[in-house]
């Protein structure tokens, strides 16, 4: 007998996302809140985007004087703004009732939330493709969607949301295309994954071209010995999926490039920018210092680790260490889980062990890409070690994590009635993390100061 029966185990899943995202939204400040710093990282100076966008009907430019932050030069009108467009163009349709400035920062922190849901049903989705077990499935999507710094990033004004969802399309777009030879249907999931990952966030540029690769891949086969590549049908699927990614995408390529000089990311005009008004970044490379220096010789890693799994406010909110411990103790097992061999009919991926190698190669690339280019950006740039800059990988890693759960001795050897067990405590013990640091860890600082 399965635990997961019917709809109860869904409704609990949406219920709880809904109640400790609302919580932390409506609560949370959003100007700097000395000394406690409770207030989401940038938020103010991201708000500021679609709050342009709200008072002006039109999108801005990097250069825009009201986007500026006190003695910040330099602005988020730089960077990918679709989030921030449809955050703004929400907050102007709530503007037409109400000009509450404490509605119009709700308006475009809901936008956040209700994307953070549709990815929760999209990874949902995706569980039921990955596993055969309920009780798996339930896992891993507790896992990737209850995070505490995971469903945090769906609470406040930032284009991290909308990329998780983009990458959770273009998983679930690859996995039915694996099962239905590349359908309308999961085509027009990867198209809309590409889209909104081009669109959001820099950092998540590998899992494009990863789906590129493994579209690609799908079409070569062995038929009687002989390998064939169907070119017919990649050009059928394929310049489709281009040609509503390419008309979706480009105007924002295009925009910057006239923008800003040829410059289509708009990254070096940002920093060029900050450096006309005489402020010099300093840096590990600026002062000399090696990257091990930085890797090593500070606490980078754990800080990393920690911010990974709970760290709210402005990187100033911790929670219980036991939460901390909890996690790497999963993750240690998940790892280690993998080493064991799991049953062959458990595979989501076709009887193709060509395939299956280098759908794990691009998995792993997609995991390792924000974080190279976190490490990048801390060197060279901004010293940050944060964990929200290697969220992109969380859905792969947490498939990982809990296929390697699945292999473990304690699992597979265990009765169906202690399984249900196991199961019935990981998630407890996931909900339990999740609202100590909610509820415990960040609440009591967002009632003491004003959301506004």
């Amino acid at each position: 007998m399965k635990l997961n029966k019917g709809k109860i185990l869904p409704l609990i899943y949406f219920a709880l996302y809904l109640a400790v995202t609302l919580t932390v939204a409506l609560n949370q400040p959003l100007n700097d809140t000395f000394p406690s710093l409770c207030n989401p990282p940038d938020e103010h100076s991201r708000y500021k985007v679609p709050l342009y966008i709200c008072n002006h009907g039109t999108i801005p430019t990097g250069f825009e004087e009201e986007l500026f932050s006190g003695g910040c030069r330099w602005t988020y009108g730089f960077y990918t703004l679709l989030p921030y467009i449809v955050q703004g163009y929400v907050m102007r349709l709530v503007h037409v009732f109400t000009d509450s400035p404490l509605a119009l920062l709700y308006a475009a922190r809901l936008v956040n939330v209700a994307i953070g849901l549709a990815m929760a049903y999209v990874v949902l989705l995706l569980s039921k493709k990955i596993f055969r077990d309920d009780r798996v499935r339930g896992l891993f999507c507790f896992l990737v969607t209850f995070l505490p710094q995971s469903l945090f990033l769906h609470t406040y004004v930032n284009p991290d949301s909308m990329c998780l969802l983009s990458t959770a399309l273009m998983l679930y777009g690859l996995v039915c295309g694996y099962e239905d030879d590349f359908s309308f249907k999961a085509c027009a999931l990867l198209a809309a994954g590409v889209i909104l990952c081009a669109l959001s966030y820099y950092n998540a540029y590998g899992f494009i071209l990863g789906s590129i690769v493994l579209f690609a891949a799908w079409f070569l086969k062995k038929e009687d010995g002989r390998w064939k590549y169907d070119w017919k049908a990649l050009l059928k699927k394929g310049i489709p999926i281009s040609i509503i990614v390419l008309l979706c995408v480009s105007w924002s390529f295009i925009r910057n490039y006239i923008l800003y000089d040829g410059d289509i990311i708009g990254l070096t005009t940002k920093e060029n920018f900050i450096k006309s008004f005489g402020i010099a970044r300093e840096t590990w490379q600026s002062q000399g210092r090696s990257l091990g220096d930085m890797l090593f010789g500070t606490d980078f890693f754990k800080s990393l680790s920690n911010s990974f799994i709970a760290n709210y406010g402005s990187t100033s909110i911790f929670t219980w260490r036991g939460v901390y411990w909890f996690y790497r103790l999963v993750f240690a097992a998940g790892v280690l889980g993998l080493v064991f061999r799991g049953a062959r009919k458990d595979r989501p991926l076709p009887d193709r062990k060509w395939l299956r190698i280098l759908f794990h190669g691009v998995m792993v690339f997609c995991m390792a890409m924000p974080f190279i280019l976190l490490i990048r950006y801390a060197y060279t740039v901004d010293y940050q070690a944060q964990g929200r800059y290697i969220m992109p990988g969380v859905i792969p890693f947490m498939y990982y994590i809990s296929h390697g759960l699945e292999k473990l001795p304690l699992w597979t050897k265990s009765p169906e009635r202690l399984k249900n067990v196991l199961f019935a405590l990981m998630l407890a013990c996931i909900a339990a993390s999740l609202l100590i640091m909610v509820y415990i860890s960040a609440l009591p600082y967002y009632l003491e100061v004003s959301v506004l």
